[in-house]
């Protein structure tokens, strides 16, 4: 499929739709790719690492200031940036997603989207409550994102783990990896 093999980045934040990661790496993995994950701190609270291959390297805030010791040192933010391909934020959070349109970065994921090389595609998929997706402030912040050439998965209604149904939750895994593959074709056939 690909002339030679891709490296996908794929970030999480802190939404429940986090629990999806394990079958989101398993589906991207029959790309034939290479995939690390940037997970925040609250990320982290819904899924265990165990779950995921042991071939796929999981970074932390932690290992940000972990690996950086003195000048000269490489910074894991930007050699991140520079290692991958493709990033896609699955889920973004409305927390986080607030903080990207801003220009905001205290932490592993946005220092990452912050320093990334906008060549390159970056994939977002929202997901929040309802509530929290119909407030007046999430359209502009993710016009915002598009703006700057950042390629929505849009959130689809369904009934969210509060109970709640409605637009939010994040795209099914299977149009993510969709949406991925095609996205990764056209890089691969010059057409950005």
């Amino acid at each position: 499929m690909m002339k030679n093999k891709k490296n996908i980045l794929i970030g999480c934040t802190g939404s429940v739709a986090t629990i999806k990661l394990p079958m989101l790496v398993e589906k991207l993995q029959q790309l034939d790719v290479e995939i690390r994950v940037i997970v925040t701190k609250h990320a982290q609270h819904f899924f265990a690492r165990a779950d995921l291959p042991e071939s796929v390297l999981v970074h932390t805030d932690a290992d940000e200031w972990n690996n950086w010791q003195q000048r000269g040192d490489p910074v894991l933010h930007i050699e991140l940036g520079k290692w991958a391909d493709l990033l896609v934020i699955a889920p973004l959070d409305a927390n986080s997603l607030a903080k990207m349109a801003s220009g905001l970065c205290d932490n592993l994921l946005l220092c990452t989207t912050r320093a990334w090389d906008p060549q390159k595609p970056l994939l977002f998929c929202p997901a929040m409550n309802t509530r929290m997706w119909e407030h007046p402030i999430t359209a502009s912040q993710i016009e915002t994102l598009k703006s700057w050439g950042h390629r929505e998965i849009p959130c689809i209604a369904k009934t969210l783990m509060c109970g709640d149904t409605g637009l939010g939750a994040m795209a099914e895994v299977d149009t993510i990896v969709a949406t991925v593959r095609n996205t990764l074709l056209q890089v691969n056939l010059g057409g950005g």
